[in-house]
Parts: C-alpha cells; structure tokens; sequence
C-alpha cells in the first residue's frame, strides 16, 4: 500500500501564523517498486520488439548503426518464435519488405509474461490492490 506523510511548517509574523510549506510524499512499498520495475523492463523490450518490426517491414537498411543494433539487441528475443510461421517478404524497387511473424508473437508473449509476473508479485507479497 502507499504511505502517505504529511508536513507542515508555520511560521510566526506579527501575531499570524501562517502556512509556508504544505507537502504530501509518497512512498512505494517493495511490492510496489518491484512491479514499475518489471513494467520498466518489458516495456523497453516491447520498444525494442516494435523497432525491429517496423525496421523490417519498411526494408531499413542493415548497413545503418542504429538497425543493426535493434536487429542484434531483439534476435535473441525473437529466436523462440523463429519458424512457427512462414515469414512474407515484399520485393521492392530499392528495398526489400519482411513481416516477421516471429516479432509480432513475441510482443504478444512478451507483454503476457511481464503481466504475469506483475500479478504474481502482487499475490505473493499479500498487499490488497486498488483497481
């Protein structure tokens, strides 16, 4: 659950004391920071996912730096998936266009596991949830 902690400090002039400073903090439990970072974790990889999907489905060129690194950082995470479907390439006049299946399964079960996790580190500590 969330703490909340309150300050406040008055100060005295002329017989009136009047409110400097009102603060309200908020204080993650463990629970708590271990769920924003898991969502941190897999939303950057499902950034990452969703690069190499449209990078491949507009024919980037692999020569480029900032490519080849998505395409290196994702082919590991993209590996389980190669061959469950056939990928569909699209012959241009400059470029050459993939749809990887592989990529677009692999966000989907990538965002299913970190939910899951989320929702297991939720049992697993007892704290009630507000939706």
């Amino acid at each position: 659950m969330t703490e909340i902690k309150k300050e406040t400090v008055t100060t005295q002039g002329d017989d009136i004391n009047s409110v400097v400073n009102a603060r309200t903090e908020k204080k993650a439990t463990t629970s708590q920071t271990i769920e924003y970072l898991v969502y941190f974790l897999f939303g950057a990889l499902e950034i990452l996912l969703a690069f190499r999907l449209v990078l491949k489905l507009t024919g980037a060129s692999i020569g480029s730096a900032f490519v080849g690194l998505i395409y290196g950082i994702t082919g590991i995470f993209t590996l389980p998936f190669e061959g469950i479907f056939h990928k569909a390439i699209g012959q241009g006049v400059e470029t050459v266009a993939v749809f990887e299946p592989a990529t677009f399964v692999a966000i989907l079960v990538y965002a299913v596991i970190g939910w899951g996790i989320v929702k297991l580190v939720r049992i697993l500590s007892g704290d009630k949830q507000a939706n």
